[in-house]
């Protein structure tokens, strides 16, 4: 299947080189202090992309959606670094897996493949930026509701097939709390709770 993305000789050369691979929710596709060796660009569904520190405490860093792909993983590749990031699939995913090699050549061949490197560039920094304001200056139940709209809106829907504990893991802290938060909302009519879904009302 042809990617959307581009036009011309790139599109031909995305679609030649790049493999497409189907991937289940929950399926690990990058894991910190590895080696990239393909770059993802995402044809459906999505991918969240998370940092671990030493107690394996994770926090979500951004989502990467359809049309779409992750610099950090980018960066990482063409300078032969180990990535620094996880990602994970959110939800079934298709991603067209473009070797890193060529992913950095098509800089200099492409301007279109630069334009669409840099804007990701602007993306993921403006997303980043708002998670450190997120962490700094929003309360919980600011950022778990910030979290809960992220997740409808790449669902596409408002009932969220989301646990408690994968909550509490993206935002770095107990399913406890966020049980409480959760409970506190829905007394609030802010949401609805049910086995391993939450309603956004």
């Amino acid at each position: 299947m042809d990617c959307p993305l581009f036009r011309s000789k790139l599109n031909e050369e995305v679609n030649e080189f790049g493999i497409s691979r189907c991937f289940d929710a929950g399926t690990t596709i990058l894991e910190i202090d590895s080696y990239i060796k393909v770059l993802p660009i995402v044809k459906k569904g999505s991918v969240k992309v998370i940092r671990t520190d030493q107690d394996y405490k994770e926090i979500l860093l951004y989502y990467i959606k359809p049309g779409e792909s992750c610099i950090m993983s980018f960066l990482s590749g063409i300078h032969a670094k180990k990535s620094k990031v996880r990602a994970v699939i959110e939800e079934d995913a298709e991603l067209l897996l473009i070797p890193i090699d060529k992913a950095g050549a098509w800089l200099a061949e492409y301007p279109e493949w630069s334009d669409f490197i840099f804007n990701l560039y602007e993306t993921r920094f403006e997303e980043l930026l708002e998670t450190v304001n997120s962490l700094a200056f929003q309360k919980l139940d600011e950022r778990l509701l910030q979290l809960l709209n992220q997740k409808a809106v790449l669902y596409h829907t408002r009932e969220l097939p989301v646990t408690h504990q994968q909550l509490a893991d993206e935002m770095a802290t107990t399913r406890e709390v966020v049980s409480r938060i959760l409970k506190q909302m829905e007394n609030a009519g802010v949401v609805r709770l049910s086995r391993n879904k939450i309603l956004l009302v």
